[in-house]
């Protein structure tokens, strides 16, 4: 069941939670004028704001929102104090850790903040993990064309964007604004996978101290022979486990495994490539060493980006098989065809330098494993998971591949339901003679 405030404790959460979303959008502004401070300094001294009686003003504000908000965790602390169910999680909260199994048992019966979430697995610090080795930004040989001091600029402007907005606009769910209007449905997709389906929710910490919030839900007790077999999601740019792609290997009856990027919910950190190696690494060694699941019995299952770090599970670990939904070969094309023609160089540095979401870097094409790739219909020939299928086979069959690619090509142009059907009149010919292969 929900926890139920004391009234006085409800209206307390509503003055904090509406200040926070203040507090939340600024961040974004903040992390600009962070690297824009110089010019906003000297633009603010030359309009006066560092006068005595601006000051004055300005402290006078903050006090104010200071003293307002202090006094709404203090009605607050009250009325959680007068409430016997939170005195209950506070109990079962600060019990004795010797045990840590029944610990969890104890702590698991409740939804707080997952920073105070007991860890159950943790990888300790290792300077030969691969996910260790930090990007170089610097060192990105996109742009060369251009001369060197207008490389130096795209290079500055690239860094100064992708840590301010650039990074948010990939992952639009590490924005704060974004997770506190999707706080309801967490709670309750969190709520539904431990009440209906007997789900844990398990804190891991991997390699480069991230704490990654993960949901398990155990099928092996149960008479579905799918439940052998674990699957593990990897969800979009904007997806969570609690309301993402969890349920739909869970219906099939699969043991199912589903974790946040970092910087999504209850996740810590940002969703640059070398976190996301880190946290999907942290979360595999979680599932063979704790959950005793062998790499022949999982299935990696990515929707969207989070198909980089599946493929990129699935290679390094070689899995029973990976599943790739609405995913893409490169994140280049995606993020040039969004921005204005004249953003090309600094839209290629940040991607490249930063954010260099390409399979080519991961061992997929190498990994001999089944690959299903799932897409939408509606424009078939620009569908950039037709060109990353394109290169599994061209790297997996290169010396076939050169006559046929063209063949190939036109094959993944024929909508899915004329594919089922070799005898429709509209197939050309030679498409016709693959699929009767």
């Amino acid at each position: 069941a929900l926890y139920q405030p004391h009234k006085i404790e409800e209206y307390a959460d509503i003055v904090i939670s509406v200040l926070a979303s203040y507090i939340l959008q600024t961040n974004v502004f903040y992390s600009v004028s962070y690297y824009m401070s110089p010019f906003i300094g000297m633009y603010m001294y030359r309009r006066g704001f560092f006068t005595v009686q601006e000051s004055e003003t300005l402290v006078k504000l903050f006090t104010g929102i200071g003293c307002f908000l202090f006094m709404a965790f203090l009605i607050r602390a009250y009325g959680r104090v007068r409430n016997p169910q939170y005195m209950m999680f506070l109990d079962a909260l600060n019990s004795p850790k010797e045990d840590l199994q029944a610990y969890l048992s104890r702590v698991r019966r409740f939804d707080f903040e997952f920073y105070a979430w007991p860890a159950t697995y943790e990888i300790p610090y290792n300077p030969d993990n691969p996910c260790w080795n930090r990007s170089q930004p610097f060192v990105s040989k996109e742009n060369n064309h251009l001369p060197f001091y207008q490389k130096c600029i795209v290079k500055s402007l690239a860094y100064i964007a992708v840590h301010t907005f650039a990074l948010r606009l990939i992952y639009p769910g590490s924005l704060g604004l974004i997770q506190l209007m999707l706080w309801n449905p967490l709670v309750h997709g969190r709520a539904s996978f431990i009440e209906d389906s007997d789900g844990q929710r398990v804190k891991v910490i991997t390699a480069d101290g991230n704490s990654i919030d993960t949901m398990f839900v155990d099928c092996r007790n149960r008479p579905h022979p799918n439940g052998k077999i674990l699957v593990i999601c990897s969800e979009g740019n904007s997806g969570f486990y609690e309301i993402g792609i969890m349920n739909t290997p869970l219906k099939a009856g699969y043991s199912v495994l589903g974790w946040n990027h970092p910087g999504f919910a209850g996740s810590t950190g940002l969703p640059y490539p070398r976190q996301e190696h880190c946290a999907i690494d942290a979360v595999m060694q979680y599932a063979i060493l704790v959950l005793k699941f062998q790499p022949e019995q999982i299935v990696m299952f990515g929707w969207s980006i989070g198909g980089y770090s599946a493929a990129w599970a699935a290679g390094n670990y070689h899995t029973k098989a990976l599943i790739l939904d609405a995913t893409f070969d490169d994140l280049v094309p995606l993020a040039v065809n969004q921005m204005p023609a004249s953003w090309e160089p600094l839209v290629k540095e940040v991607v490249r330098g930063h954010v260099d979401l390409n399979y080519s870097s991961s061992v997929l094409y190498t990994f001999h494993c089944n690959v299903p790739c799932a897409r939408s219909p509606g424009d078939i020939s620009s569908n950039r998971g037709n060109h990353l299928l394109l290169k599994v086979i061209s790297h997996r069959h290169a010396s076939e591949v050169d006559q046929l690619l063209e063949l190939l090509i036109r094959f993944t142009m024929v909508p899915e339901a004329r594919r089922l059907n070799p005898a429709d009149p509209l197939l050309d010919t030679s498409v016709r003679n693959v699929l009767l292969l």
